[in-house]
């Protein structure tokens, strides 16, 4: 009955906070009247849909509603292949605006952690909080052992309200899905689990512990790049006590000038420091924004906070690195080739206009130098075609745009001059070697062999099946080719230059056996003093290097 209380009570706080900024309208169509009481009492609170854009509307309501909807809301706006860009630039804006818990709290979820009194760990522990969030605070202590620590609490209690929070979440989108059609074409249900699993991940300490070390291995012979130490013994789920790193925050420009920091240095060495992450670790650093990077003298580099990464499997930087060959090539096919293998694909999915739509993201970088190409930019905008067509692509393939762009904000402010391609260029031609490695194609071949062959033992259940189905008359076929007129032209295409050769094989066929039988038979030429064989020599040739022309001019040799 509590359980059930406190849903009421926060759907009433969902309604309310949808009602307020123009939504009303889908708190009536899903339902929501029914569980939220005195509805018609907020109904005259709702706010007119045109003053405002919606971007600016959905993030006032996720920061009416507090810390589980502000920090879905920061995880969506790492998401540009299910939200457009006006929703996007304004989920960006969404701050942790909440005051900090009290230090008796802190003191009592550490010893709660860690099994021992506060004094026993630290020699020193500032009650006040270097910053404080909505999941969590960090302060500033000194171990018993000399160590300057920074420690991270969990905020009491933030568990449960986000695990109320979730149930109702998932309910709506349950709701949605039932109710509207865009809902149950992007699958929002599966949506709000990954976000979930993403909340999750940041409820854990431990998961962020492991992070870091992680990454810490990364660059551990690289003198440039700096990752602070995990300590342990006084880590747990909700604790976790790093090294503290006093440094100048990367974007603070001048404050690096007036110290004498060589910024094109940085600005090179933090671009380095994230491609390195993405295209050859495969495991990077998700929100690498100012305020989780920091310079250290000597130009090094320290990444903090590692609650959001992203992984790319083997597969996964394959196709980046496709999308960027294909990008730099000017070629629609391999970018639409790897946007089919990559994604999942609607049934319904329009191909003539997914092709158009990539022809045209191809003209917008045609004939542009490299040195002013946005890496970033033009995931970003890949994402906004397969946005468009519905297409599901990887949660962990679109935060790496999310973090191209951050990092090259950030790298361009430092230097303007600096070419993030001309430097992103080493990584992509060691990922291209790597995909052309006899050991890796092996590898590829080997696993694509076990695919056939698990699809070859299954041939026989499928017909079965198949079968079964044609018995009880169930069987209905429907043929859709999206591209007939092209498909039909191809077809003339290949018939005539099939025509073409079978003629040009005869014509060579006759030539040889008039160049053969007539020396051994002993006789001239019957055509007088006409050349036959050189007119004939030289009209094959001639009908070769056309056809030889027309396959190179169509790009299939």
């Amino acid at each position: 009955m509590g359980r059930r209380i406190r849903h009421i009570n926060r759907y009433r706080e969902i309604a309310a906070a949808m009602i307020s900024q123009g939504f009303h309208y889908i708190v009536e169509e899903m339902g929501l009247i029914e569980k939220v009481p005195y509805y018609q009492r907020l109904r005259p609170l709702a706010r007119d849909k045109s003053s405002g854009g919606i971007g600016e509307r959905i993030r006032l309501v996720l920061q009416q509603l507090g810390p589980t909807y502000i920090k879905l809301g920061q995880i969506a706006s790492t998401r540009p292949d299910i939200l457009p860009p006006a929703i996007l630039s304004e989920l960006e804006k969404l701050q942790d605006k909440v005051p900090p818990f009290s230090f008796a709290q802190v003191t009592s979820v550490i010893e709660q952690e860690l099994g021992a009194e506060l004094e026993e760990i630290f020699e020193q522990f500032d009650p006040d909080p270097l910053a404080a969030a909505s999941i969590g605070q960090v302060h500033q202590a000194v171990l018993r052992t000399g160590e300057k620590v920074a420690v991270k609490i969990q905020r009491p209690g933030i568990a449960a309200n986000i695990e109320t929070d979730l149930e109702i979440l998932y309910e709506l989108a349950r709701l949605a899905q039932r109710r509207f059609q865009w809902a149950e074409a992007y699958q929002i249900v599966d949506i709000v689990d990954e976000f979930a699993k993403s909340l999750g991940n940041e409820l854990d300490y431990t998961i962020e512990a492991r992070n870091a070390e992680k990454i810490y291995k990364q660059f551990q012979d690289n003198a440039q790049i700096y990752i602070p130490k995990v300590y342990w013994d006084y880590s747990s789920k909700k604790v976790l006590t790093a090294e503290y790193i006093a440094g100048i925050k990367i974007s603070e420009r001048d404050s690096l000038a007036q110290q004498g920091y060589h910024l094109s240095l940085l600005a090179e060495r933090f671009a380095k420091g994230i491609f390195h992450q993405i295209f050859i670790e495969g495991f990077f650093h998700g929100d690498p924004h100012p305020g989780n990077v920091v310079v250290l003298p000597g130009e090094i580099i320290a990444f903090l906070d590692f609650g959001m990464v992203g992984r790319l499997s083997p597969d996964m930087k394959y196709h980046l690195s496709s999308i960027v060959i294909g990008l730099m090539r000017q070629n629609s096919d391999d970018l639409l080739k790897t946007l089919l293998r990559m994604g999942i694909v609607p049934d319904d999915v329009n191909m003539v206009k997914l092709r158009d739509d990539i022809e045209i993201l191809r003209e917008k970088y045609y004939g542009v130098p490299l040195s002013q190409i946005s890496l970033g930019e033009a995931v970003n905008n890949i994402f906004a075609v397969t946005l468009t067509h519905k297409i599901k692509m990887p949660a962990d393939f679109a935060l790496v745009g999310k973090a191209l762009l951050t990092m090259e904000g950030i790298a361009e402010k430092l230097d303007p001059k600096l070419s993030i391609l001309d430097i992103a260029q080493p990584f992509g031609r060691k990922l291209l070697m790597e995909r052309l490695r006899p050991m890796g194609m092996a590898k590829t071949l080997g696993k694509n062999a076990a695919d056939f062959a698990e699809l070859l033992l299954s041939i026989p259940k499928h017909f079965q099946d198949l079968s079964a189905v044609i018995k009880r008359g169930r069987l209905g076929l429907e043929v859709s080719v999206p591209e007939m007129e092209l498909f039909l032209k191809n077809q003339d295409r290949m018939g005539n230059r099939l025509s073409f050769s079978i003629i040009l094989l005869a014509f060579s066929i006759i030539m040889a056996s008039i160049i053969i039988s007539l020396p051994l038979a002993g006789q001239s030429s019957p055509l007088w003093k006409i050349p036959i064989v050189e007119i004939g020599f030289g009209m094959a040739m001639l009908m070769f290097l056309w056809l030889l022309y027309a396959i190179v001019r169509s790009g299939k040799l």
